[in-house]
């Protein structure tokens, strides 16, 4: 009796234990695809988000990469060609890629930034039990072209050496600001002689050679730095006009000088612009006023002024020209101008000659010392103070060399 009853609970136990053993196999047979999903969810999502960096990352080097092409002055379709390879080496592969400057949104919508938008359809993995669409990922950066500093001296030769040259006893104090060389060589600013200067920083794309210390602001000058845009390479040419004016006159009119300018004795420039068709001379003793002038050199012309002639020419201070005193012509061969004259000479406003070298011998600058040279070379050898805090007089301030920064 006893007996029967012992082995009916084993029996009874017997058959809990199986049917809660069935019961578990069920649940686990029942929740492993819930678990497995689970799993691969959270494997792909790592995945997405992986692949969301590396995006990023090719957007970001895309928009640095249009933005260093912009720098070197290439139009849109190269930007764009930039950064397209950039987002091709980086991996898009058959993603998609916008490229746009200036940003079509944002609070970067300036010519001097390159927006670009990638983006990739990813195919899912584990998750493609649930739906079988793709996975749409989308990256965005901005890169913004800022001006590291502002120049008074800027050399645009790519290579030449001694693009800047300091020589012989100059002393020359630049306020305010630096002088730049675009030019790769390794002495592309040389100081030798017993020169002396004093100015915020030298840059070059290059590098520096000094015969003695210079003052400056910066610790060091900075080399293999990126090179500077043309300031004035938006500058329209002037137009000739007729008839030929007359340079044997006491006081001169705005218009074209067919055969070129030699002034002597006193002389006055009225306000305008001339074209001058032939070389500029300005005589030994001359005495030369104008105010409101812009002088355009035409073809390869020079200019030329006598160590003993007293000058002194200020560029207009608005219109088209404002802070242009005198203008070389971009389609000219190389050449050198010289600008000399006595202490009381005065030249306020920009000498810029892309095609030419420009030596400035005189000991004088302009007013309040605004004067900015913009040459394909420059040699200095006279003594003067450069400022660049020159707005008032209607002049711009010229970028030194530029850096690339991603703002978005």
């Amino acid at each position: 009796m006893i007996f029967n009853c012992f082995t009916r609970i084993r029996i009874m136990a017997t058959g809990i234990c199986r049917s809660t053993r069935a019961n578990v196999a069920t649940i686990f047979a029942l929740s492993l695809p819930i678990v497995v999903g689970a799993a691969g969810f959270g494997v792909e999502t790592s995945y997405w988000y992986y692949n969301s960096l590396r995006l990023q990352a090719t957007a970001d080097a895309a928009a640095y990469a249009g933005a260093l092409e912009q720098i070197s002055g290439s139009d849109q379709p190269t930007i764009v060609a930039a950064a397209t390879q950039s987002a091709a080496t980086n991996g898009l592969g058959s993603g998609t890629i916008v490229v746009n400057t200036p940003p079509a949104s944002g609070p970067n919508t300036t010519k001097k930034a390159v927006e670009v938008i990638v983006g990739q359809k990813l195919d899912r993995i584990f998750t493609s039990i649930f739906t079988q669409g793709q996975v749409p990922e989308q990256a965005r950066a901005v890169a913004l072209i800022t001006d590291a500093s502002k120049a008074c001296a800027l050399a645009l030769d790519p290579s030449t050496s001694q693009a800047v040259l300091f020589s012989g006893n100059t002393s020359v104090k630049f306020s305010h600001c630096v002088v730049m060389a675009n030019s790769i060589a390794s002495d592309a600013i040389k100081l030798q002689g017993s020169a002396a200067l004093n100015v915020d920083c030298l840059i070059s794309a290059g590098g520096v050679s000094l015969s003695n210390p210079v003052t400056t602001v910066c610790a060091a000058p900075i080399t293999q730095a990126l090179p500077a845009a043309d300031p004035f390479a938006g500058l329209p040419t002037p137009a000739a006009s007729n008839p030929c004016q007359n340079d044997n006159k006491a006081t001169l009119s705005p218009g074209t000088y067919c055969s070129g300018m030699t002034l002597k004795g006193n002389v006055t420039l009225s306000p305008g612009v001339y074209v001058v068709q032939g070389n500029f001379k300005i005589n030994a003793n001359a005495v030369v006023t104008g105010s409101g002038v812009t002088i355009f050199m035409s073809g390869s012309s020079t200019v030329s002024m006598n160590g003993n002639a007293s000058v002194q020419l200020s560029a207009p201070t608005s219109g088209t020209y404002s802070g242009v005193l005198f203008y070389g012509d971009r389609t000219g061969n190389s050449a050198s101008s010289t600008f000399n004259g006595t202490a009381d000479s005065l030249l306020t406003g920009a000498i810029y000659f892309p095609k030419q070298q420009v030596s400035y011998l005189g000991n004088f600058s302009g007013n309040s010392g605004c004067t900015q040279v913009v040459a394909s070379t420059i040699q200095w050898s006279g003594n003067s103070t450069i400022s660049q805090d020159c707005t008032s007089l209607g002049m711009r301030d010229i970028p030194a060399t530029q850096s690339v920064a991603l703002v978005e």
